[in-house]
């Protein structure tokens, strides 16, 4: 089955109740028992299960060739899930640039409960292999990352995990299974904020975990029926829906992000550009072995701070907010938005300049967004 045709019929969409042929809103906390124990279809609590959310499962799980999917009320909620996997007295290995909310969540929460973190550079293997400790149990990385669009081989990673005995978690929002799946590539668990491109419109908040493993997929489970995080049923009925035209929104915010980048290249209020297709990206041969396409994400750099600010107000259709992956464009400051949590000294180190902004292309014309964003650029080198 290719690649658009799975995004459609992948999973379990149509209704085995009814026949419908869109999954429908089950809104109910409870199922009703036949008798003490004898529950319809598995169904007891909303917690544990409900079918709209069962069917959001199965689609992610088919599309990440995995086996179990579990679905949560954001891309955090689902990142804490698989932390919790982990015991007082754990040590995990991250990629250092990782997105704002990772880095906080880490430091700021789950350090209070024994687990420890070490930042790494993950680009490169053997910086990987350093920081392997005795009781390290987790690697996780994103790749590309944001916002730099650092590339890490998930492949080279899962094996050196495999080799220790650790867990490998990809975090799989900026490329989606549409154009990554790392679970082939030997990674054990695969994390989406399913905000971004799965929902696509910007009227979801919502986080899915994928496994292959059956003893894995177990204890996620537990946690999240234990725990709660669930997604409901309404935000579960727009994530299916939002699925389905994931294929040919990716294949425009694509072209349109290749011609922006072309663009970048030449204009002389940029000073760099952040992205996997440009030739001398770190590891951007790597990123052409493991993934089928090109994030929709590009970062780059202008002269300060005063310049990125000047510039975001002088967009017509570039938006300015968080997030990304839908089908508006979206303009932002990563030092003063997504990344401010980070520590001013944390983000130098990792190269997330004052002046660095992060366009996440929508699917609107590439000729607009390209002279749109040509104008803005120009009118920062106004005096």
């Amino acid at each position: 089955m290719n690649k658009k045709t799975l995004l459609i019929h992948g999973g379990q969409t149509t209704d085995p109740y009814t026949g419908a042929v869109t999954t429908p809103i089950y809104q109910t906390s409870t199922y009703e028992q036949d008798e003490i124990g004898a529950l319809r279809q598995g169904y007891e609590y909303s917690r544990s299960a409900n079918p709209t959310r069962t069917s959001l499962e199965s689609v992610i799980a088919s599309l990440e060739h995995g086996t179990h999917g579990f679905a949560f009320g954001s891309g955090m909620a689902a990142m804490s899930a698989v932390i919790m996997l982990l015991n007082q007295g754990d040590h995990i290995i991250v990629g250092s640039d990782v997105y704002g909310g990772t880095y906080r969540v880490m430091t700021k929460v789950f350090n209070r409960y024994g687990i420890t973190f070490d930042f790494v550079n993950t680009t490169r293997i053997e910086n990987i292999e350093a920081h392997i400790q005795e009781n390290t149990k987790m690697v996780f990385i994103e790749t590309p990352s944001n916002p730099l669009l650092r590339v890490t081989d998930i492949q080279a990673v899962s094996q050196l995990a495999k080799q220790h005995g650790l867990l490998t978690v990809v975090d799989n929002t900026f490329m989606t299974p549409y154009y990554q799946t790392p679970l082939t590539l030997g990674a054990d668990i695969v994390v989406h904020s399913a905000t971004k491109y799965l929902g696509g419109h910007s009227d979801v908040v919502a986080g899915l975990v994928v496994v292959q493993d059956e003893k894995l997929a177990e204890r996620v489970g537990f946690i999240q029926n234990a725990t709660g995080g669930i997604l409901g049923p309404q935000d579960s009925y727009l994530l299916v829906r939002g699925i389905k035209t994931l294929g040919l929104r990716l294949d425009q915010i694509e072209r349109n992000t290749l011609a922006i980048v072309e663009m970048l290249k030449q204009h002389k209020a940029v000073v760099k550009v952040y992205h996997p297709s440009l030739e001398d990206h770190l590891n951007a041969d790597v990123h052409r072995r493991q993934s089928e396409g090109m994030p929709g994400v590009v970062s780059f750099e202008v002269q300060d701070a005063e310049t990125a600010k000047k510039l975001v107000t002088q967009t017509q259709y570039f938006t300015l907010a968080e997030s990304l992956g839908a089908v508006e464009s979206l303009i932002s400051v990563p030092s003063l938005m997504t990344h401010a949590s980070i520590p001013a000294d944390v983000r130098a180190k990792e190269g997330i300049a004052d002046g660095l902004v992060r366009l996440s292309l929508g699917i609107e014309d590439t000729e607009d967004l390209v002279n749109d964003l040509e104008n803005a650029l120009n009118a920062t080198l106004s005096k």
